[in-house]
């Protein structure tokens, strides 16, 4: 079993790290020889939960032991080990690239050969019929890598002014490479193609069984397109963002129902990634109480479960959007102070990291406006520009081109907003007050006051997926004759999260109680 096999404990030779002179693309270590039949031959079977244990741990852990510096050995190395089997070859050298782009720097020519073999990789799940069953760790991973190397593509063509001759001679002649076209078009097939809408569809009538089984097919059937459509939507919802296109992106994630724990929440990585892009959109559509209640749960759920993957590779990645989204949380509720929406646990790591800096927010001066532009620029994604360059042209960077824009339309949102802060001063004040004694106070006129009235009324509504117009306001009113009158909203007390806190106290008061030996 692979599981029980210890790759540590494997015969090393002297060479064993790099082959006699340096790295060899053709050298292959015992032991990864060992790892590569092992994994062929459970994959073949259909054992996942072996798949799983070998790709997460033991891949990792030859890959600290052998190749920290260097890429794992050629697929030519390693395919006579797995009967030239051209599917498990294209695995193989989907995590050959994954590894290269984590431990070191590819180069132009290492990212179009990934490219090529990701396209090779979907037309095989597209239009064959794959027989396997691979753990949705792996299938998630796919999918999140071909999303971060075509982001980094467009980021790494974007810096034109540095690129020799031999570099802009390739990207002239492979100009298809990671065009955004096809990215999409790929995403978009796995969905199609994988009948995902219909699968979710029929499970909400209680015809389907997908969410119960964790996506995995027990009938002798492949889960491999199923779950690559399924963790598209994400990929989509991520793609459309990083163009900056939010409606777009939230519409792709519409089939899967994220108010409820669907195969997205089984992977970490997904999870954290479908609701970061989902709170982030929402976010600069204005639905900042969308936006709040799903960083509220991902937030909790990272504060309880964090401690169970500090051994994963992906701890660093999970704490840093974990930061990220407490950033985002503080900008959604300096626009829309909708506190009585977050768990206590949540409110208070929050006052910790940014109570200072959001009460400073408030005052929309400029130190204000620096703080919200530290934020947005420390917690949005990475955005790109998809379109290659003008080589006729003087060659320019223009990699920030896309940041620079979603910052400006931010923060020119951030600036509408700073007379919203005195009308709702008053209206937490007043149940009811004249419009002219209201202008009064707020020294303007009253027609620039209705006007006032009518931006807040604007800004603090948005309109959500289905069409609908929803209110994210914390104060509302309505205007009678020439009187305002705010709307009694008293928030629902929620006791039940206090009892169990409470509970859980009393518990340990007794636990440590039954410790105390009494002479």
């Amino acid at each position: 079993m692979a599981s029980t096999y210890d790759y540590d404990d494997a015969p090393t030779r002297h060479d064993e790290q790099t082959g006699p002179d340096g790295y060899d693309p053709n050298f292959v270590p015992d032991s990864v020889k060992s790892f590569i039949t092992h994994l062929y031959r459970h994959i073949r079977e259909r054992n996942v939960y072996e798949i799983y244990e070998m790709y997460e741990i033991s891949f990792q852990t030859l890959s600290d032991r052998f190749f920290k510096d260097s890429p794992w050995p050629s697929v030519d190395a390693v395919a006579n080990y797995v009967d030239n089997d051209h599917v498990f070859c294209l695995l193989y050298r989907e995590m050959w690239f994954r590894h290269l782009y984590a431990r070191l720097s590819p180069t132009l020519k290492q990212r179009i050969d990934s490219w090529d073999n990701y396209c090779s990789l979907f037309q095989v799940v597209l239009n064959e019929a794959v027989n396997m069953q691979l753990p949705n760790q792996w299938l998630w991973d796919m999918v999140d890598e071909f999303v971060y190397q075509f982001q980094s593509f467009c980021q790494y063509r974007a810096k034109m002014k540095n690129k020799t001759e031999q570099e802009i001679a390739l990207l002239r002649q492979f100009d298809q490479a990671w065009n955004v076209y096809g990215v999409l078009n790929f995403l978009q097939a796995l969905v199609e193609k994988s009948m995902i809408i219909q699968i979710l569809e029929r499970e909400k009538e209680g015809l389907e069984q997908f969410t119960a089984t964790d996506g995995y097919d027990y009938n002798g059937g492949s889960n491999v397109l199923k779950v690559l459509g399924y963790f598209s939507t994400v990929g989509l919802l991520r793609v459309h963002c990083l163009l900056g296109d939010y409606h777009t992106g939230l519409k792709c994630l519409l089939p899967v129902d994220i108010s409820q724990q669907g195969v997205y929440a089984i992977v970490i990585g997904s999870y954290i990634t479908a609701i970061y892009h989902y709170g982030f959109a929402n976010l600069m559509l204005r639905r900042y109480v969308d936006a709040i209640r799903e960083f509220n749960k991902i937030l909790l759920y990272i504060y309880k479960t964090k401690q169970y993957h500090q051994k994963s590779s992906q701890y660093e990645q999970i704490l840093k959007k974990n930061e990220q989204m407490y950033a985002l949380l503080a900008i959604c509720l300096s626009l829309c102070p909708q506190v009585k929406l977050l768990d206590e646990t949540v409110n208070a790591q929050l006052r910790e990291k940014y109570g200072e800096k959001m009460a400073r927010m408030q005052r929309y001066d400029d130190e204000g406006f620096a703080i919200y532009d530290e934020l947005f620029s420390y917690a949005c994604p990475k955005f790109i520009t998809p379109s290659a360059p003008s080589f006729e042209e003087p060659l320019v960077n223009y990699n920030q081109d896309a940041y620079r824009l979603q910052l400006k339309l931010f923060l020119y949102e951030v600036k509408q907003q700073q007379l919203l802060s005195g009308v709702r001063t008053f209206l937490k004040v007043y149940s009811t007050i004249s419009i002219g004694k209201l202008a009064n106070y707020m020294e303007v006129d009253e027609p620039t006051l209705r006007t006032i009235l009518m931006t807040y009324k604007h800004k603090t509504h948005a309109v959500d997926s289905e069409g609908k117009t929803i209110s994210n306001a914390d104060v509302d009113f309505y205007i009678d004759d020439d009187m305002i009158r705010v709307v009694d909203t008293k928030p629902v007390r929620q006791y039940g999260d206090y009892f169990l806190r409470q509970i859980v106290k009393l518990e340990g008061v007794i636990n440590n109680m039954d410790r105390i030996k009494l002479e």
